[in-house]
């Protein structure tokens, strides 16, 4: 294992010439700025992360990333943890990775030997598994499904609130607050947004109505008219505003009997008046002896 010493020099002070190849050697500044010291380690010494999260790796996504690592290097470290085991010829020593796994998979592809990383102490396997999901959530190319379950896994696994996942993945609070709800939404639904058979936007756009009934009749529509993200989240306005008058229909019918009962009871006019959770009951008399009528029923009846 060679460690990368010092800032600012070039890297033929840093990497011995005898031992590595141009494209073993190559480290971006970026990289170079941690705090954390890195070391080249051998590549077969590297055990991959019993608790990445993804297991599947797109194979023509790796062959570019290896081409890439031939021509360019390793453009970021791996991060990895090491452990020492006793044997009869003394100390054996190897490394587990905590992030990096596609790099790692690259740059054997492309052939290295040695390969940056930061080594991180003390670990924990929830760490481990933490830091794996982090990375993996960050990637360019998971649908917005496998982010929003990266996100509940670290709210309910690690007791991540939003802000806090925000804050580690560099995205809006908002932004992890909406990307989470998809997961609201019934799960052939979810499937089509991971397949690509519809956008993020569309899901959100399914998520302004509020039953599953609703949300599938729109789910069918988008698919059977092929509609833009615009004329989904209109389509969405007007299912909520039948909604509505259907709600509003189905409140006045009910209200409409209850007046019938209590008319029946006092033998009186008698109307509801509704304003959200409270109410008034009005009830008409047109002389002293209905009045009294209605008082009696009233003060007489046993509940």
């Amino acid at each position: 294992m060679a460690k990368l010493f010092g800032l600012g020099k070039g890297l033929e002070s840093l990497i011995p010439k005898t031992t590595l190849t141009k494209s073993e050697s190559v480290v971006l500044d970026n990289t170079l700025k941690t705090k954390e010291s890195i070391f080249l380690i051998e590549v077969d010494r590297i055990k991959g992360n019993p608790y990445q999260p993804r297991r599947d790796f797109n194979k023509e996504e790796l062959q570019s990333l290896a081409e890439s690592i031939r021509e360019h290097g390793i453009l970021q470290p791996l991060i990895v943890t090491k452990t020492e085991e006793e044997t009869n010829s003394g100390i054996k020593v190897s490394y587990e990775l905590v992030a990096g796994e596609r790099r790692l998979k690259a740059a054997k592809m492309a052939g290295l030997s040695f390969i940056p990383a930061i080594i991180r102490q003390n670990t924990e396997k929830k760490q481990k598994l933490e830091l794996a999901l982090i990375e993996n959530i960050q990637r360019a190319d998971l649908n917005a499904i496998e982010k929003a379950k990266g996100y509940s896994k670290l709210t309910k696994e690690f007791g991540l609130t939003q802000k806090e996942i925000a804050e580690r993945i560099g995205q809006s609070k908002e932004g992890v607050n909406n990307t989470l709800r998809l997961l609201n939404l019934p799960i052939e639904i979810q499937r089509a947004i991971e397949t690509g058979k519809i956008s993020e936007g569309h899901g959100r756009a399914i998520l302004s109505v509020h039953t599953d009934n609703q949300m599938w009749a729109m789910f069918k529509e988008i698919l059977g008219k092929n509609l833009n993200v615009r004329a989904a989240e209109n389509l969405g306005r007007k299912v909520k505003g039948v909604s509505r008058i259907v709600r509003g229909v189905a409140q006045n019918s009910e209200i409409r009997v209850l007046e019938s009962r209590l008319e029946e009871f006092f033998s009186a006019k008698v109307k509801l008046v509704k304003s959200g959770r409270r109410g008034r009951i009005l009830i008409e008399f047109y002389s002293p002896e209905e009045l009294n009528s209605i008082l009696n029923k009233i003060l007489n009846t046993k509940y």
